[in-house]
C-alpha cells in the first residue's frame, strides 16, 4: 500500500471524517471514488409501512473512529433528515422532542479498513485484495428507535458500507459504482445505508404493523 496516500487519507479521517471533504481537498495525481456495489439501494415499495405512523424525534450523529466528529454531522444531518421524512414511516421528524416521546437514534461510523484480514470480516460479499493504491473506509450504520408506548423495547438494527478511493493505477473491486466526487461518494453511501437500516425497522415485529407501501432529549442525550 503506497505509505503517502495512507498519511494522507489519515490525515484528512481526522480532519473531517475524511469523505466529507475529499471533493474540496485533494490528495494528489487523479483520485477516483467508488462505493461498494454490495448494498444496493433498498426501495421504498419494500418498507412495511405503519398503519397510523407517528411522529419522531431524530438524533444523528457521525462518528470518525468512535469519536464524535461535529463537522461531519453538521454536513450529513441534513440529508439523513430528509430521508427519514421521506421513507413515510413517521407522521413527522423533528431534532426536537414530540409528543408521545418517540426517538429515533441514528449514527454513522468511519472507520479504516486496514488489512485483509480487517476488511474481510466488515461485510459479507466484499472482494478484496486490492490493487495499486486504492485505500477502503468502512461506514458502520447504527440504528435505535424507542416507540411513544412507555415500556416498550428499544428497536435496535445495524448495517454496514464501504467507499474506496483509487489513485493512479489503483483499481477498485469489481461490481462498485464509480463516482463523480467525493461528495457524490458519501451521499450514494449514506442514502444506501439509511435505506437498509429503516427498511429493516420497518419490518421489525416490534415497529408498528401494516402493509408494504405500493410504489425525548434525556434520550438523546446518551447517544
Amino acid at each position: 500500500m503506497n505509505g503517502q496516500l495512507r498519511r494522507n487519507a489519515e490525515w484528512l479521517r481526522r480532519w473531517a471524517g475524511w469523505m466529507v471533504v475529499m471533493s474540496s481537498v485533494s490528495l494528489g495525481g487523479c483520485a477516483s471514488m467508488y462505493v461498494d456495489g454490495n448494498l444496493p439501494e433498498t426501495p421504498r415499495s419494500e418498507f412495511r409501512m405503519p398503519e397510523k405512523p407517528q411522529a419522531v424525534q431524530l438524533a444523528f450523529e457521525f462518528r470518525t473512529s468512535g469519536t464524535a466528529n461535529t463537522r461531519a454531522t453538521d454536513y450529513l444531518k441534513g440529508k439523513v433528515l430528509a430521508q427519514v421524512q421521506e421513507s413515510g414511516l413517521f407522521s413527522s421528524v423533528s431534532d426536537r422532542p414530540v409528543q408521545g416521546g418517540a426517538l429515533l437514534t441514528i449514527t454513522v461510523n468511519n472507520v479504516a479498513l486496514k488489512d485483509d484480514a480487517f476488511a474481510k470480516g466488515f461485510i459479507a460479499g466484499l472482494t478484496f485484495g486490492l490493487a495499486g493504491s486504492t485505500v477502503a473506509d468502512g461506514y458502520e450504520g447504527n440504528l435505535r428507535y424507542l416507540p411513544p408506548s412507555s415500556g416498550r423495547a428499544a428497536l435496535d438494527h445495524g448495517a454496514k458500507h464501504v467507499i474506496y478511493t483509487s489513485i493512479g493505477t489503483g483499481s477498485p473491486p469489481v461490481g462498485s459504482l464509480k463516482t463523480a466526487s467525493g461528495e457524490e461518494a458519501v451521499t450514494l453511501m449514506l442514502k444506501q445505508l439509511l435505506g437498509r437500516l429503516l427498511g429493516n425497522l420497518s419490518k421489525d415485529p416490534g415497529f408498528p404493523t401494516g402493509q408494504p407501501t405500493g410504489n425525548s432529549t434525556e434520550a438523546a442525550k446518551q447517544l
